[in-house]
């Protein structure tokens, strides 16, 4: 069969399949969205509490980012003795690969904020917390949310390998299909899964988009 001849049977499938992808649609997205609540706020407060400390902001990124040198197939594996199968593994493996980018944007904007603001906002008599919380963070706002961005684009992905550890989300159908490749129903499987993923993503990302314009302050 030709890549033409698969594609002509993939419209049949969807529709006939429609139900059941926008269900796994749903999950995927309920993982993917619990994981960067979790990744944001854990990041946020690692980058609020090392951003003027040198060596402990390298700590930070020297750990997040050795979560993401190991191999997926090899971080769900691990917790499996820990947590079992399911969401729980799931979650918890995708929250360590999302922190570096949101922890790592988190220091680089709060870090860029122009120190002459900091004086003037201190010489206003703003204590250091008033500083941090109505001149440091929403001036470095945008670049944090790039990194969250970022993550839930890396997120999404990552997310369909978590069905090793029998994960929800459209892990599932993909792997299936690639079980069975080089036929019909593997193709349909695999290509379906792919594509919404693809979806799922793209559409994230527009509403991130959104809402960082949204929450970034008008001055900026």
């Amino acid at each position: 069969m030709t890549f033409l001849d698969y594609i002509s049977g993939l419209p049949a499938y969807l529709e006939r399949e429609w139900s059941d992808l926008l269900e796994l649609t749903l999950e995927h997205l309920l993982v993917v969205l619990v994981t960067i609540v979790l990744a944001t706020v854990t990041a946020l407060g690692l980058g609020l509490a090392t951003y003027r400390n040198q060596s402990g902001a390298r700590a930070v990124l020297t750990v997040t980012g050795t979560f993401l040198t190991v191999p997926s197939f090899a971080l769900f594996g691990l917790f499996i003795p820990i947590f079992g199968l399911g969401a729980v593994p799931t979650v918890v493996a995708l929250v360590l690969y999302a922190l570096l980018p949101i922890a790592r944007n988190t220091i680089t904007g709060l870090r860029s904020v122009d120190p002459a603001v900091v004086e003037s906002a201190q010489g206003m008599g703003l204590s250091r917390r008033q500083r941090l919380l109505r001149v440091e963070l929403p001036l470095a706002w945008p670049i944090i949310m790039t990194g969250v961005r970022v993550s839930t684009l890396m997120i999404v992905g990552i997310a369909a390998i978590a069905a090793i550890v029998n994960g929800p989300g459209l892990g599932g159908p993909i792997f299936q299909g690639l079980s069975a490749i080089g036929t019909q129903r593997g193709f349909n499987l695999a290509f379906s899964g792919t594509l919404f993923v693809a979806v799922l993503a793209l559409l994230l990302d527009g509403i991130l988009g959104v809402l960082s314009k949204l929450t970034t302050s008008k001055g900026l």
